[in-house]
C-alpha cells in the first residue's frame, strides 16, 4: 500500500544514495591517510573536496524538500537523515583538519582502528539507505542497522582505551589534548552514524 502511493520523483532517494557513496569514499580516504604520513596533505585535500560534495548534495536535498508537495517518507525523516548523513563526513574532515592542524605526523594503531570502523560502518549507512527506496529488504536493513549500532559500541570502548592510554603514558599535556581532540571526532563520527541507523529503523517501523 504504501509503495503504491509513492510519487515518480524519487530523487529524495538519489541524494541519500550519492551522499552515503561519497561518504565513504571520504572514509576510505581517511583511512590511507592513517597509513602514510608523507601524503597527508593530498589526502587532507580530498577529504575536504568530498566534504564540500557531500555538502552540495545536502542542500539540494533540502532545497527539494521545501519545494516537493508530496514526499515518498516524512519530511522530517528526510530532513534528519540527510543531515545526520551529512554530519558523519563533516566530522571525518574535522578530524583530518586536526591531524594537519596540530601536525601530527605519528600514527597510532588506535588512530588506524577508528578509520577501519568508520569504513565499516559508512559502508552499512550505504546499504541501509540504498533500501529505503523499495523497503523490499526490510531485515536486511535492520541487519545493517544492528551492525552500526555494534561498531558504535566499539568505537565507544576504544575511545575509552585511547584515553587511559594517552593519561597513563603520555607526559606532555598538549600532546593529550591533540589526540583527544582527534580521538573525540572520529568517535562522534560513529555516533552520527548510529543515529543514522535509528533513523533509518524509524522509518521502517512507520512502514512496516
Amino acid at each position: 500500500m504504501f509503495r503504491a502511493l509513492l510519487p515518480r520523483d524519487t530523487s529524495f532517494f538519489d541524494f541519500f544514495e550519492k551522499h552515503a557513496a561519497l561518504t565513504v569514499e571520504g572514509a576510505k580516504e581517511f583511512l590511507a591517510l592513517t597509513n602514510n604520513s608523507s601524503d597527508l596533505d593530498s589526502r587532507v585535500r580530498r577529504v575536504k573536496e568530498i566534504e564540500h560534495e557531500t555538502d552540495v548534495i545536502t542542500h539540494q536535498c533540502v532545497e527539494a524538500l521545501h519545494k516537493t508537495f508530496i514526499t515518498p517518507i516524512d519530511r522530517d525523516d528526510i530532513h534528519r537523515l540527510i543531515s545526520r548523513m551529512d554530519d558523519v563526513m563533516d566530522l571525518l574532515d574535522a578530524a583530518a583538519e586536526r591531524i594537519k592542524m596540530y601536525e601530527i605526523r605519528v600514527f597510532t594503531r588506535e588512530l588506524k582502528t577508528f578509520a577501519e570502523i568508520l569504513v565499516h560502518a559508512t559502508l552499512l549507512v550505504e546499504r541501509a539507505v540504498k533500501g529505503l527506496r523499495n523497503l523490499k529488504a526490510s531485515e536486511e536493513i535492520l541487519k545493517c542497522c544492528i551492525e552500526i549500532n555494534r561498531l558504535e559500541n566499539d568505537a565507544d570502548a576504544l575511545f575509552r582505551t585511547c584515553m587511559a592510554q594517552l593519561l597513563n603514558q603520555e607526559k606532555d599535556a598538549i600532546v593529550i589534548i591533540k589526540w583527544k581532540e582527534v580521538y573525540e571526532t572520529l568517535e562522534f563520527a560513529t555516533d552520527r552514524c548510529e543515529d543514522v541507523a535509528n533513523i533509518v529503523e524509524g522509518i521502517l517501523l512507520e512502514h512496516a
